[in-house]
């Protein structure tokens, strides 16, 4: 059985290219991709186990790899592809990261919701390759434009996390070879 799409998912996803593409990382069984769909986003999903991808598929494109072992398996023309919104959600791999970056389009939506130091308390995951240190969340987004951050307790169900809402920055292509960066404005 699938469950509830987060509710910070629900919350932040209306910043995202209406009708854009997302991609969810460590899609599990598509709980996010099913809500996502619903929502009229082109939907992809990868995650390394089969039995996950083959329910998830039922909701969109969906990519069958060991993200933690092996390359990005979301390439085009020699980079990572990129997508309006990049969904992860009870998933850290820090090695990751940058390609999370990578894959957002300019002006893409990231949405990160993952476990956070204190959850060893209350449950699993305890180990700290898993769980996100003080701010750690922030620090990683740094060239984003944040719109919404929060780290904490939940109580249904206990845990700790940390939860962001980011977007990338916008270019303004001045020439072929010399794209400038500025921020996206939310007025």
């Amino acid at each position: 059985m699938m469950g509830e799409p987060s509710h910070w998912v629900r919350r932040w996803a209306h910043l995202a290219q209406p009708g854009g593409s997302a991609l969810d990382v460590a899609c599990g069984h598509g709980r996010h991709m099913a809500w996502l769909a619903a929502q009229g986003f082109q939907v992809n999903g990868v995650d390394r186990s089969a039995e996950a991808v083959q329910a998830a598929s039922a909701h969109g494109m969906c990519l069958q790899a060991d993200i933690e072992n092996a390359p990005w398996p979301l390439i085009e023309q020699g980079a990572p592809r990129q997508f309006d919104l990049v969904l992860v959600t009870n998933y850290l791999w820090r090695a990751l990261f940058p390609t999370l970056l990578q894959s957002l389009a300019p002006g893409g939506l990231l949405l990160y919701e993952t476990f956070a130091t204190g959850n060893e308390n209350v449950g699993k995951p305890s180990r700290p390759d898993f769980l996100l240190q003080p701010g750690e969340l922030l620090r990683l987004c740094g060239e984003l434009t944040v719109v919404a951050y929060e780290a904490g307790f939940l109580s249904r169900p206990e845990r700790f996390v940390q939860r962001i809402a980011a977007i990338a920055p916008a270019r303004l292509a001045l020439g072929e070879d010399s794209p400038a960066r500025y921020p996206l404005s939310l007025e």
